[in-house]
């Protein structure tokens, strides 16, 4: 019995099939499958090889369940989660960014410290906040010209 195979596959792998395929069938010239699919001629060569040795699962992103290269370490996320929670818990993630840059040599983006502070609940984005109610001023009455 042959091991079934389930490809899961994104928008952009399924146009980038139905192109392979195309080429494959002679429909479609390679130099103008890679301007379609936005990359080169030389990758859209080894596309077409891939293809050609693996089938459609050859299309598939290599790179799919793999952690990104410039992920940050659970320690170092730790380490500054616990800094912010302990010194600057009641600011903002620029300062904090600051802060922890300056007093204990931590360089993160502050973009980093909105999303990891956003995630622990210590920082809410602005459109996720509350509307400030204000208090409603009694009116004036109209000023009257005397003549």
């Amino acid at each position: 019995m042959a091991k079934s195979e389930v490809i899961t596959d994104s928008m952009q792998e399924l146009d980038r099939l139905k192109t392979v395929q195309a080429v494959m069938d002679g429909q479609l010239r390679p130099g103008v499958a890679a301007e379609r699919l936005e990359i080169t001629d030389r990758q859209f060569r080894r596309l077409l090889e891939r293809y050609r040795q693996e089938g459609p699962s050859g299309l598939v992103s290599r790179k799919r369940g793999r952690p990104a290269n410039n992920r940050l370490s659970a320690d170092r996320e730790a380490a500054a989660l616990g800094l912010i929670r302990e010194h600057y818990a009641d600011s903002g993630p620029t300062l904090a960014a600051e802060k922890l840059r300056e007093r204990h040599g931590l360089t993160l983006s502050k973009e980093t410290i909105r999303r990891l502070t956003t995630v622990a609940g210590l920082w809410v984005p602005r459109k996720q906040r509350p509307p400030k109610v204000y208090q409603p001023r009694n009116r004036r009455r109209p000023v009257t010209s005397r003549a």
